[in-house]
């Protein structure tokens, strides 16, 4: 995923603007706190007051995360921050990156308006069902927030598409034109589909949002074929309204309050404490700092903006060559995907979960799954950066217990920060959303009120927006995106290409093979929340056909995403890197090469040695 600004930098506000932006972050803050604290009090009462609790409070949960989704995506709309995949429009010449800015606005705002009629047209039909959300409220009337946010994200990609008015109204008169054209197309709309998607892929490499890509994709194969688009906000609803998808923004609180406090400098000297006077220390000490705030994140680039500038000068100073320092930095970026509590992780045992070749799969079972395989690619990671330290000892500094000591007791309540998410998510007295719940509590009492690393009412605003942002952005990808799985589906493509396969590659491990190769590509082009909602559903059948564990393969499947994220001068890490390190991107691909062929190798190891992902969740019981 991209975090940086898609279009244009956004425009300062003044003014009624400035109170209308201040309104929405607070908004958004406080529908977060109450996502945090709704769960809690609820499984509070449930159990000090059986069987009192509060009514519909798993309702109004789910409900919040989709006003979260859709007012998140509407912000980052706003800030020009929605996620995109293509980083081409930041390296264009002024005049082409104008132009760019025009084309994939255009794009944009089209499909955004589509997404807005059909989501009105989605509560109309809600209304008429007449259906309650708590009593006697009408559960349309929270679903109002559909319509009402893709509205502004139409009309803030429209702003953003140009800082001046007359390419504001380029934008407007194309989008109008495309609009009546799909509305009055001039030929059979099944020929005008193929050229369409290339078109809106050419206005993804310029740009346009993922979640442009992928709903506009679903909507051209449904319009092509004579159907009606409303389906998209219903699957949309129905998959943001999951009744485990609450745990992503909680979980990714937790990861953005620990990032943004002091965690990352006590959890450095912790390891380096530990680890410092070791050969290649500060290569241990940069695995594991990378994987702890990545597995929180959920967003590797996080780590790499983070904790990039605190950890280049470490590995510089124990002599390393820039080289590879830039190549351990930029590879570690990758660590700790696969470890609770993973947003990937989270969104693929959502998304496999509701398909019948894998029943069964849950955030708990994925979580055991990928604990043996994320330490193998920190070992793996750690041997390497060890094998490039300096091998003589004279600038190391010898161990010190009183220093450890007073390091480990000073981190004390960051290194229990994965203690408290797994002991509430594997200790049998918490669902997953609580255990979110609890985790994104303790984070936010140790650092406001413990720590006192950030102000309550200045800095945790800002954090929370933050988080909003990318949740908002992640939660529309995923609604659209299953629209178009669910074409899919209706169209048995995953059938077909599982029968065309199986008839071909005989071999399970030859398929391994393939898979790995291909996963790979994907991961190079597509992001990773992307590829699990469109690519999975196409993936599973496959899996089941060949006999493979449907854990086994979900964590081949995110494995082979981490690895993508490095793919020399195409990977969003290399990106990343550059823009944090100030260095050129044939720079840094060159410089993680040796990473990745060690991260290929681990990769590997995965793929054809099952126990190593099946061996925890069975000695559970899962």
């Amino acid at each position: 995923m991209n975090p940086l600004p898609v279009n244009l930098e956004p425009i300062p506000a003044y003014g009624l603007r400035a109170w209308l932006r201040q309104g929405e972050n607070v908004l958004l803050g406080l529908v977060l706190v109450a996502l945090m604290t709704l769960p809690l009090l609820e499984a509070f009462l449930r159990k000090a007051f059986p069987p009192a609790g509060i009514p519909g409070a798993t309702a109004i949960v789910q409900h919040c995360t989709l006003i979260i989704g859709m007012l998140g995506g509407a912000l980052a709309a706003r800030d020009s921050r929605l996620l995109a995949m293509s980083a081409l429009p930041a390296i264009l010449p002024p005049k082409w990156k104008v132009v760019a800015a025009l084309f994939s606005g255009t794009a944009a705002t089209t499909v955004a308006f589509f997404l807005t009629v059909a989501g009105i047209a989605f509560v109309k039909s809600e209304r008429e069902g007449g259906n309650f959300l708590v009593g006697t409220m009408p559960i349309w009337w929270v679903q109002t927030v559909m319509p009402i946010g893709f509205a502004l994200v139409t009309l803030r990609l429209l702003w953003n598409a140009s800082p001046k008015w007359g390419g504001r109204a380029v934008v407007l008169v194309a989008s109008g034109l495309l609009v009546w054209l799909a509305s009055h197309p001039p030929m059979d709309p099944a020929k005008l589909v193929w050229p369409a998607i290339a078109t809106l892929l050419a206005a993804t490499v310029l740009g346009a949002p993922i979640f442009v890509t992928l709903g506009g994709a679903a909507m051209l194969l449904f319009w092509g074929e004579d159907q009606t688009i409303n389906s998209i906000p219903v699957d949309h609803y129905r998959l943001v309204t999951n009744a485990s998808l609450p745990t992503i923004p909680l979980f990714t609180m937790a990861g953005y309050l620990l990032a943004e406090g002091g965690a990352s400098k006590r959890l450095v000297g912790v390891f380096q404490t530990l680890f410092g006077s070791m050969r290649g220390g500060p290569a241990i000490v940069t695995a594991l700092v990378c994987a702890f705030f990545t597995s929180f994140t959920g967003a590797s680039g996080v780590t790499i903006l983070a904790m990039g500038g605190l950890l280049m000068p470490v590995m510089l100073a124990a002599r390393y060559s820039e080289r590879n320092a830039l190549g351990l930095l930029t590879g570690s970026g990758a660590l700790g995907l696969l470890f609770p509590p993973s947003l990937p992780v989270i969104i693929y045992a959502i998304i496999a979960g509701r398909m019948a070749q894998s029943a069964g799969v849950t955030i708990q079972k994925m979580f055991l799954a990928g604990f043996g395989p994320g330490l193998l690619l920190v070992a793996l990671t750690a041997w390497w950066g060890v094998s490039r330290g300096p091998k003589d000892a004279a600038d190391r500094p010898k161990f010190n217990l009183a220093a450890a000591r007073a390091a480990l007791w000073e981190a004390k309540w960051e290194l229990a920060v994965p203690l408290v998410a797994l002991i509430a998510l594997f200790g049998g007295f918490a669902t997953p959303v609580e255990a979110a719940a609890v985790t994104a509590l303790y984070v936010f009492i140790t650092t406001v009120f413990v720590h006192r690393d950030l102000k309550l009412t200045t800095d945790i605003p800002r954090v929370l927006t933050e988080c909003g942002l990318l949740v908002g952005g992640v939660l529309m990808i995923l609604g659209v995106a299953l629209g178009l799985t669910n074409y899919l589906v209706d169209a048995q493509v995953p059938d077909k290409i599982s029968t065309w396969v199986t008839s071909t590659i005989h071999s399970k491990l030859l398929f391994l093979l393939v898979l790995n190769v291909l996963l790979l590509l994907v991961g190079c082009f597509m992001d990773t929340i992307s590829a699990i909602v469109v690519v999975v559903p196409l993936l599973v059948p496959l899996g089941s056909a060949y006999g493979i564990d449907p854990l086994h393969l979900g964590i081949i499947f995110l494995a082979n995403m981490e690895l993508g994220l490095l793919a020399p001068t195409m990977g969003i890490n290399i990106f990343l890197a550059s823009y944090r390190f100030k260095k050129p991107v044939m720079e840094v691909s060159r410089a993680v090469l040796p990473m990745q062929g060690v991260l290929i190798i681990g990769v590997l190891l995965i793929t054809y040695f099952p126990p190593l992902t099946t061996w925890l969740p069975r000695l559970f019981g899962h």
